[in-house]
């Protein structure tokens, strides 16, 4: 059973496709943490269960994980959809390894060139680094999971901090189409350095809390 764990804040826009996409799988949560647009409004119509929670991914993320049931636990931030095919990429992956966790490939919805410079650079940083983020989404088996830890509450980096428990995470075939309105919004320069920054900070070991006012 591959439970999908939906971690969402005012993503009324992007919700909606981003449960489209993952229709095949045999359970999906949103977990709220205290929207003020439509997002809850959007989970009930699509008939998605809803759990309202503190604000705070890392927080959602692990309510998230509590209430589902899947063997199997796919985390997917609310502004990524799925390509089609992905579910049997999945399926493919659990049968070969199963105790093993997995991310998709990194894909952003823009045609500029700057967007497919990114996807080259995310795709390098996860093969020689075996570093992916939520972004990607994570797909895990829940036994590992639990050994881990799951998911702490941390204001940032939550999905750093749990790669890190896992272990090495192996690249699925298939696509995770990414929002690029951070970058367009930032620029494409100044967020993905702006990224780059609070991971070094990170593993330079400064605490999220401290790196969060640099990211937002």
């Amino acid at each position: 059973m591959l439970s999908v764990v939906i971690p969402a804040l005012n993503a009324a826009e992007t919700l909606a496709a981003c449960l489209a996409s993952v229709a095949e799988a045999n359970e999906r949560i949103v977990v709220d943490g205290g929207s003020s647009d439509g997002t809850a409004s959007i989970a009930e119509a699509e008939g998605v269960r809803l759990l309202r929670t503190e604000r705070g991914r890392g927080t959602q993320l692990a309510a998230g994980a509590d209430r589902v049931g899947g063997d199997w636990l796919l985390f997917l931030h609310a502004d990524t959809r799925l390509a089609p095919g992905w579910r049997e990429a999945v399926d493919r992956h659990i049968a070969a390894c199963p105790e093993r966790a997995a991310c998709f490939r990194f894909r952003l919805d823009d045609d500029a060139w700057q967007a497919r410079l990114l996807e080259r650079a995310v795709a390098l940083r996860v093969r020689f680094l075996g570093l992916p983020y939520g972004d990607q989404g994570l797909l895990v088996p829940r036994r590992l999971y639990e050994v881990a830890g799951g998911y702490r509450p941390l204001p940032l980096m939550e999905d750093v901090d749990l790669v890190r428990r896992i272990g090495r995470i192996v690249p699925l075939p298939a696509d995770a189409i990414t929002s690029a309105k951070r970058w367009r919004r930032d620029g494409w320069l100044r967020r993905s350095a702006r990224n780059l920054f609070c991971l070094a900070l990170y593993g330079a070991g400064m605490s999220p809390a401290r790196i969060a006012p640099f990211y937002r």
